[in-house]
C-alpha cells in the first residue's frame, strides 16, 4: 500500500525571550517553538520530511529509509511520524551498535535498523551509495541525512510567514535578522528562500566549517534558481560537531534558568550562544528585534543531561533550586 501523507499542518508559537543580557544590550528577542511542536514530531524535522512523504507518495513508495546517528533527531521525527502515521521506516546509523535513549525510541516506534559503522556511514556521498538499499527496499524513498536538500529546504520556507503572522501578537511590526543553528544547512537554506531578500539569515554553524554546510547552501539556492545571497555563517561548532564545553554548557543551563526554556547543546543553544557573542562585540545593534528558530532535538539531550551537570559543576537539585 502506497504512503498518504497525513493531513497534519502544525503551527508553532513565536514567544519573547527575556535574558538579562538582552536587556543590557538592548535587544528583543523572540523564539519560533518549534520544540513544542509536538511531543515527538518536534522542531524543524516536519518541515523538511513533509515534501519527501509527498514525493514518496507520488511516487507509490510505501516505506521512507534515511540516515543518521544514535542521537539523530531527524530519524526521531521519522521513526515517530511512521508510528503515528502508519508507514514503515528503516535507519542506517552511524558507527556501530549502541544503546541511547534515541535508539531505544527508534525501535519502539518499528523503525527496522542497520548500523553501517563509520566508514560505511562516510561512503553515503558517493556514487550508487543508495543502490543496494534500493535493491533491498524497492518500494521505499530514501531520504538524505537530515532530510536536506531542496525540498527540506522548501518545506521551511513557509517558517517565515508562520513568524510575519504571529508578529503583530508581540506588539512588533517587523524584525532585523533571522537567526537558526545550521547543520546540515538545509533549515537556512528554506529560510533564505523564504525571505526573498527581506531580512538577512544569520546561520550559527553547529558543525566545523569543513563540514561543507556554505557549498551545500549555495547548491540548494541554486537548484532553486534564488540568488546566493540573503545570509551569513557565524562559527558555532566549538570546533566540533556535537563538542560541548564548561561554558556552553553553563550558558545552556542558565539561560534555561533565567528564560523558562529547554534548550539542547548542539543546536539552539549553540545558535543562542552565538547571538550573544555578537551582541557583547558590539555587532548586533542596539534597538534590533531578532528571531530565533528553536528547532527542537530535546529528545536527544536525555544522552547528555549528565555531562552537561559534570561540565558545569552543578547538580540535579542544583539546578531546581535555580529555577
Amino acid at each position: 500500500m502506497s504512503l498518504i501523507l497525513p493531513d497534519w499542518n502544525p503551527r508553532a508559537a513565536l514567544e519573547p525571550l527575556r535574558l538579562p543580557w538582552l536587556d543590557a544590550a538592548g535587544l528583543e528577542l523572540a523564539v519560533l517553538r518549534l520544540d513544542a511542536l509536538d511531543p515527538l514530531v518536534s522542531g524543524n524535522k516536519w518541515f523538511k520530511l513533509a515534501p519527501w512523504l509527498a514525493r514518496a507518495g507520488d511516487d507509490g513508495a510505501e516505506g521512507v529509509i534515511s540516515l543518521g546517528g544514535a542521537h539523530s533527531n531527524h530519524l526521531h521525527a521519522l521513526a515517530a511520524a511512521g508510528a503515528r502515521f502508519g508507514f514503515p521506516t528503516v535507519g542506517l546509523l552511524r558507527g556501530e551498535p549502541q544503546d541511547t535513549p534515541t535508539v531505544r525510541d527508534l525501535r519502539r516506534f518499528g523503525m527496522e535498523l542497520h548500523w553501517l559503522g563509520y566508514g560505511g556511514y562516510r561512503a553515503r556521498h558517493q556514487t550508487g551509495f543508495w543502490e543496494p538499499w534500493r535493491q533491498r527496499y524497492p518500494r521505499y524513498q530514501p531520504v538524505p541525512e537530515g532530510g536536506g536538500g531542496l525540498p527540506g529546504a522548501q518545506g521551511c520556507a513557509a517558517l517565515v510567514a508562520m513568524i510575519r503572522e504571529q508578529l503583530p501578537a508581540l506588539g512588533w511590526e517587523d524584525y532585523h535578522s533571522l537567526w537558526t543553528a545550521a547543520g546540515t544547512g538545509t533549515t537556512l537554506a528554506g529560510l533564505v528562500l523564504g525571505e526573498s531578500g527581506a531580512h538577512p539569515v544569520i546561520g550559527a554553524l553547529a558543525v566545523p566549517a569543513d563540514h561543507g554546510v556554505a557549498e551545500r547552501v549555495s547548491g540548494i539556492l541554486a537548484e532553486a534558481s534564488c540568488a546566493d545571497a540573503g545570509y551569513r555563517l557565524i562559527d558555532a561548532s566549538r570546533d566540533g560537531f556535537a563538542r560541548v564545553d564548561a561554558e556552553l554548557a553553563r550558558f545552556l543551563l542558565d539561560s534555561e534558568r533565567d528564560g523558562g526554556i529547554d534548550l539542547e547543546p548542539l543546536y539552539t543553544a549553540k545558535a543562542l550562544l552565538a547571538i550573544h557573542d555578537e551582541a557583547h562585540a558590539g555587532r548586533i545593534p542596539s534597538g534590533s528585534r531578532l528571531v530565533l528558530l528553536h528547532t527542537g532535538g530535546l529528545q536527544g539531550r536525555r544522552a547528555l543531561h549528565d555531562e552537561l551537570l559534570r561540565l558545569t559543576g552543578y547538580t540535579d537539585r542544583a539546578v531546581e533550586a535555580q529555577g
